[in-house]
């Protein structure tokens, strides 16, 4: 037996500014349940669902990181910039990425990065 495909689900406060947020990080909504308080979100290939029921403890920190691949991490560090969040310079980590760190408006910690050759 095989997995077809991996989802994380993410705990949100507030649905609407998740996913707010996420569209400025390129996502757009596949399906949203209001009524349940849940999304299934898309960027490219990747998915993640945000989801209000699971957010049974609101200030417990966010043990968990997604970490996501753009194609052209100047690129989409750039325009993501351009589309009004707040994110720090690019850094050459020591081991072999140019990355960036964001938090998103739950305290789920995104890191987007990219191999860079030296």
């Amino acid at each position: 037996m095989k997995l077809r495909a991996l989802i994380p689900m993410l705990p949100v406060k507030n649905m609407p500014a998740s996913v707010a947020f996420y569209a400025k990080l390129g996502f757009e909504v596949e399906r949203q349940e209001n009524h349940w308080g849940w999304a299934k979100l898309r960027c490219g290939d990747c998915h993640v669902m945000l989801d209000q029921s699971i957010n049974t403890d609101p200030h417990a920190p966010r043990q968990s990181v997604l970490y996501l691949y753009p194609e052209n991490i100047t690129a989409y560090h750039a325009e993501v910039q351009r589309r009004g969040v707040h994110v720090p310079p690019l850094e050459k980590t020591f081991y072999g990425m140019t990355e960036f760190r964001l938090t998103d408006p739950d305290g789920n910690r995104l890191w987007i990065g990219e191999t860079h050759a030296d």
